[in-house]
């Protein structure tokens, strides 16, 4: 079967000047567009892709620097903490055992501290590999931070008076046995 185009030149609606002319329209049309042009388009969604890809592995990859940072900052605080107001137990000659994770481990700090330790004013804190004794007080602001650095620190009771205890006139038998 013929073309519409012929078939228009056969029954004389249209001239072949005519039909030259719209050939080489549509062919200068097809010249002008690119050939690999949907596959530019194809490759343009591609690199756009790509770059937004990127573009969250980086925020992804920020985050998690900045949340190290913040981490290395708190630990630094804690040093700092720890370093400053840790108590001297150079003439500790009492051991006091607690524990850390699932071992058993020991400390020697002189008989004050013991009881302080077991009212709960002062804590062990973990400083590195070794252990340090702080106040309560500061054991708390450390507990703000990271709750893992406390190793021990005992619940100090409202009733405990301390140094105006009722009770510290009256001697503790030593064969006393609990």
């Amino acid at each position: 079967m013929a073309s519409l185009q012929e078939q228009l030149l056969k029954a004389g609606l249209a001239d072949e000047k005519k039909a030259r002319e719209v050939r080489n329209e549509k062919r200068k049309q097809r010249k002008q567009q690119p050939k690999g042009a949907t596959t530019v388009n194809e490759a343009e969604e591609r690199a756009r892709k790509a770059r937004q890809e990127k573009a969250e592995r980086d925020r992804q990859l920020n985050l998690e620097r900045k949340k190290e940072a913040e981490k290395k900052a708190i630990q630094a605080q804690i040093r700092q903490l720890i370093e400053t107001n840790r108590l001297d137990r150079s003439r500790g000659e009492t051991s006091y055992q607690f524990v850390d994770g699932k071992k058993i481990k020991k400390i020697l700090v002189n008989e004050q501290m013991v009881d302080q330790l077991s009212r709960g004013r002062l804590a062990i804190v973990a400083l590195g590999d070794h252990y340090e004794i702080v106040p309560d007080r500061v054991a708390r602001k450390i507990m703000e931070r990271d709750e893992s650095a406390i190793i021990s620190m005992h619940d100090r009771k409202q009733d405990d008076a301390g140094e105006d205890d009722p009770y510290a006139g009256y001697e503790i038998p030593d064969d006393l046995m609990w």
